[in-house]
């Protein structure tokens, strides 16, 4: 059990992902998490029914906490929230912009009375600026950012196959407050955070950025394929199958010629010596290593990648991913049942992650009513 956290207490009014996300980490730390839901609970929980039939966002983020549903708008709610606040060393929420101000819980009010406490607002495209006041969700997100246009095949843009800008500002989001809980142990204050969808997935875009604004030119999508790197992508066997091969440096682009495509004209041909003229020439290159491994299964492909140490990958449908061997799975409460899900990214002491229950909305309202009554 990661105990990290212990003693740290996270008030989190929360909702959809990105909030969820950051104190889901928290709470897989030991912190104590208590999520505050609307009266009719977190609208994730009804995005689908795909787990044990509970939604299978829902039970993804928000293993080890404690659920609690309040109306601010009634006053006894609202002073137990307060109550709650002021024993509490981290507050996080995702309102609607300025939702939190209205209800009397603004971060510049909070942090004035409580300086420990550690604030962190996640919105849409942040505090300020034009776009302050929009609603924002992950696609939406997605298509301002330039993701989408950087995503997908030649024929079209597409979009990210999972909610990438809400992790990514849930990411930051807790990578952020673990900092401010760190300068906090050394300065005795707290911190103000703010996030964004927007400004978690514009840092992510930082490459294209670059190459468009000091290159001059934004990359290509590319389908399957790296946009700056070749060969760095997909290619098909004789039986149908799909192999990935990445090309880092020139030695292993002289070993993929020489040892996998036994191609002996090929590591040295102008068009093709350096990475910067294979991008430009790569449907030529595509097309030389397209009649190679058009003429072979997948079985052979991948024993002469192994053979030439080229790094390789398979095209998994998510049936395949589920059943891969690398993959570490963990077992998690819910009210319906246990659920097995994957397991976090990393792993502390070479020990298995042991995640806690999924909450019923309010299932910890009346114990928690209880402790902070006055």
């Amino acid at each position: 059990m990661n105990n990290a956290l212990q003693g740290i207490t996270v008030i989190s009014i929360e909702q959809a992902v990105a909030a969820p996300y950051a104190a889901s980490r928290l709470a897989d730390s030991g912190a104590r998490v208590i999520k505050v839901e609307r009266p009719d609970g977190d609208f994730a929980r009804t995005y689908d029914r795909t787990a044990l039939g509970q939604s299978a966002y829902f039970v993804w983020l928000n293993r080890g906490k404690q659920s609690i549903a309040l109306d601010f708008k009634q006053p006894d709610d609202r002073t137990l929230l307060e109550r709650m606040i002021a024993g509490a060393d981290v507050f996080i929420q995702n309102l609607a912009p300025g939702a939190a101000e209205r209800a009397g819980f603004g971060s510049a009010e909070l942090r004035r009375r409580y300086r420990r406490l550690i604030t962190c607002d996640i919105s849409g495209y942040g505090d300020n600026g034009p776009y302050r006041d929009m609603r924002a969700y992950d696609l939406l997100i997605q298509a301002e950012s330039g993701l989408c246009e950087v995503t997908g095949t030649p024929e079209g843009p597409g979009r990210v196959g999972v909610s990438v800008c809400d992790i990514a500002c849930g990411m930051a989001s807790h990578a952020a407050i673990l900092e401010a809980l760190y300068h906090r142990e050394r300065t005795g204050a707290g911190r103000a955070i703010s996030t964004s969808l927007f400004a978690g997935m514009a840092d992510w875009m930082n490459v294209p950025y670059l190459q468009a604004v000091y290159g001059g030119k934004a990359p290509k999508r590319a389908g399957l394929h790296h946009p700056s790197i070749a060969p760095y992508g997909a290619y098909a066997a004789r039986d149908g199958k799909l192999v990935v091969i990445a090309i880092q440096n020139q030695r292993e682009w002289r070993r993929l010629c020489d040892e996998v495509l036994r191609l002996d004209d090929l590591a040295d041909h102008p068009d093709f010596r350096e990475n910067v003229a294979r991008v430009e020439n790569r449907p030529a290159l595509d097309s030389r290593i397209d009649a190679v491994f058009g003429g072979l299964d997948r079985d052979e492909i991948v024993r002469r990648l192994l053979d030439a140490k080229i790094a390789h990958g398979a095209v998994n449908n998510v049936a395949d991913f589920a059943a891969h061997p690398q993959l570490q799975k963990v077992e998690v409460e819910t009210p319906e049942g246990m659920v097995v899900m994957i397991a976090p990214a990393a792993r502390v002491n070479g020990e298995d992650a042991a995640l806690g229950t999924i909450p019923a909305l309010d299932a910890n309202g009346a114990a928690i009513r209880a402790e902070f009554a006055a």
